[in-house]
């Protein structure tokens, strides 16, 4: 009791109190100030660190000092301030070694793994992994919530949203999220800080559209990831003739926020005014939420949109682009044999390089349509140029990765891959290309984490990886299961009730494997045209290489990517040793690609158009 008098005698609840209430005032004003100043968030949790100290210290200042009409003078019975002097120097250096070496952010052992990390190095499931150094000027951009009346116009805020986003990227002082990634956190309402550190940015821009008639508003606000702060916030009010204005104004808002150096062209203008007509640009928005979403069903009428908004708007570059991307990839999808996409994707590449010479997707669009026709040749060129306008394209840069393993090169390939997912982390089909390429590789522990990624982010057929993990564990039925269902989430070209007994064959036992075979018997004696890729991707899991070889080498089947790329896996060294490979490598055009581009991972050149592989 004696104590507590004492305290209160020497006013040191008092003084707590007081140092409290203005501590936190003081707080509050520096969590608004320094912001405004552009202060780095370190600043921040100085000053706070600061303001913690000063209490304990406060404290035993109170405690051992009284204030006299003679001023500050020990209090009696405190013979030499000496001892109060080395607490406080104590507790502060503790709370700054504290600080420095004991958060996880300031470790010295925390290494940032380069952009482009080869995953092959992280072998061990119990390898460290590296905290990855996140610049102050990075962001990403989340789809905006629509908040339309009849909330009917999700395709605008999500457009809105996406067009924000590739011209960010193209700012060269400033890191982007990938879309798909991006994207992927839609409707999840997730912490801040935990897509912030998801995708490796150290801001997000979030927002809403409300679209009435021909009235827009458009609230944006952009977010520190680390602490939640609002670093800025505006709406803006416009009708469908302003929206690239009212995106121009959002854009320069958060680059001038950002503090990034804008460069030649995007010193005027950041967002391109690509139709003067709101209705074709609307129009362009909804299928573009078709191709994004990959709804194959709809894929028509995605087309059927393009082309309405193309008689509105003669000059639409972007959505002549936009028409030969579909195409390109509309065989795997839907009932349209190459022949036809082929036609489409050149007319609309063309017209859209005319219109606009600076636009990447055209060129992307040719080399997927080149590929799945197997002019393999003529389509590394397409990609190669669609790269070089836009490097950051991952759709392009993914699509080439493909084009590449398929050809033959797939340490190249998967390396690219390696870069679009530096970009883009969570783009479901990078993460199924390269957890097989993983597989591929013996690499169990890699493959199982990418995959399973990819079947988290609700990728469809993510089983014809995860088909290989569960293998390896010994689990065959959850391997059958996951091959069926990636089987059925594809258009396979096969008899209805077919999957099951495929999936069954390739993973099941002998007489599942008779049954399969038996079924892709009388399904290749009806010489389907185009035929089945998954057909030829099953006999070459059964172990018939010859007769998937024979199946394969006439005509381009309807989905060559999946057994191409399985043709250069250590499981398909059988077929590769085989005398009919050479004449499949002519016929599919591969032999012109290494005679051009070089040996590929595989075989070897004995002289021109002439290769043993192993």
């Amino acid at each position: 009791m004696n104590f507590f008098a004492e305290l209160t005698r020497r006013k040191v609840f008092k003084v707590g109190g007081a140092y409290l209430v203005v501590a936190w005032l003081a707080v509050q004003a520096a969590s608004i100030g320094f912001p405004a100043f552009d202060a780095p968030p370190w600043a921040l949790r100085i000053f706070i660190l600061v303001a913690l100290l000063g209490f304990p210290i406060s404290l035993v200042f109170a405690w051992a000092f009284e204030i006299t009409p003679n001023g500050v003078k020990p209090e009696s019975g405190v013979r030499s301030t000496r001892a109060i002097l080395l607490i406080a120097a104590v507790l502060t250096a503790l709370a700054f070694v504290w600080y420095f070496k004991g958060q996880p952010s300031y470790r010295a052992d925390t290494q940032p793994p380069s952009a482009n990390a080869d995953a092959t190095k992280q072998s061990s499931a119990g390898a460290a992994i590296a905290v990855a150094s996140i610049s102050r000027k990075s962001i990403a951009v989340l789809p905006f919530t629509d908040l339309s009346p009849g909330h009917d116009q999700e395709y605008f805020s999500d457009g809105m949203a996406e067009e924000l986003l590739n011209a960010l990227a193209k700012v060269k002082d400033l890191k982007v999220a990938g879309r798909t990634s991006s994207f992927s956190f839609k409707g999840k309402n997730e912490d801040l800080r935990t897509i912030g550190k998801a995708l490796s940015v150290a801001n997000i821009l979030e927002g809403s559209v409300r679209k009435q008639g021909d009235k827009v508003r458009i609230t944006a606000q952009l977010i520190q990831t680390e602490d939640g702060f609002h670093l800025w916030s505006e709406s803006y009010d416009g009708d469908l003739n302003d929206v690239f204005q009212l995106q121009e104004r959002i854009a320069r808002a958060i680059t001038d926020k950002l503090e990034v150096i804008l460069q030649g062209e995007q010193q005027q203008r950041l967002i391109p005014v690509t139709t003067n007509n709101p209705e074709a640009y609307a129009l362009y928005l909804q299928a573009t939420g078709i191709f994004n979403r990959r709804e194959g069903a709809r894929f028509s009428d995605a087309m059927t949109l393009l082309d309405q908004a193309l008689k509105l708007d003669p000059k639409f570059a972007r959505a002549h682009a936009r028409l030969a991307v579909i195409a390109a990839i509309a065989p795997t999808y839907m009932v349209l044999d190459w022949a036809a996409a082929t036609a489409i994707v050149e007319e609309h590449a063309r017209k859209a390089i005319e219109l606009d010479p600076t636009l990447a997707e055209p060129y992307a669009a040719q080399g997927q349509v080149y590929t799945g026709q197997r002019r393999l040749l003529e389509a590394r060129p397409q990609f190669e140029r669609a790269l070089a306008l836009d490097p950051d394209d991952t759709t392009a840069a993914f699509w080439y990765a493909t084009h590449l393993i398929m050809s033959g090169y797939p340490r190249q390939g998967y390396k690219v891959i390696d870069r679009v997912l530096a970009v883009d982390p969570i783009m479901p089909t990078a993460l199924l290309w390269r957890g097989m390429g993983y597989d591929y590789d013996g690499d169990n522990v890699n493959a199982e984490r990418l995959l399973q990624r990819a079947a988290d982010a609700k990728l469809a057929f993510a089983g014809m990886g995860l088909s290989y993990v569960a293998a390896a564990h010994h689990r065959q039925a959850e391997a059958i299961d996951q091959l069926a269902a990636a089987f059925k989430a594809l258009r396979t070209g096969l008899p209805a009730q077919s999957t099951d007994l495929l999936a069954r064959g390739i993973l099941g036992d002998e007489p599942a494997r008779l049954a399969a075979l038996a079924m892709l018997d009388d399904y290749l004696k009806t010489r389907p045209a185009p035929v089945s890729g998954f057909a030829i991707y099953g006999l070459l899991r059964m172990h018939e290489p010859v007769r998937a070889l024979a199946a394969a080498q006439d005509a381009p089947s309807n989905n060559d990517a999946g057994f191409m790329s399985l043709l250069w896996s250590p499981y398909e060294h059988e077929a590769r040793v085989l005398p009919q490979f050479p004449e499949f490598a002519r016929k599919a055009g591969l032999t012109a690609v290494w005679d051009r581009y070089g040996e590929p991972d595989s075989c070897h050149k004995r002289g021109p158009g002439d290769y043993v592989c192993d």
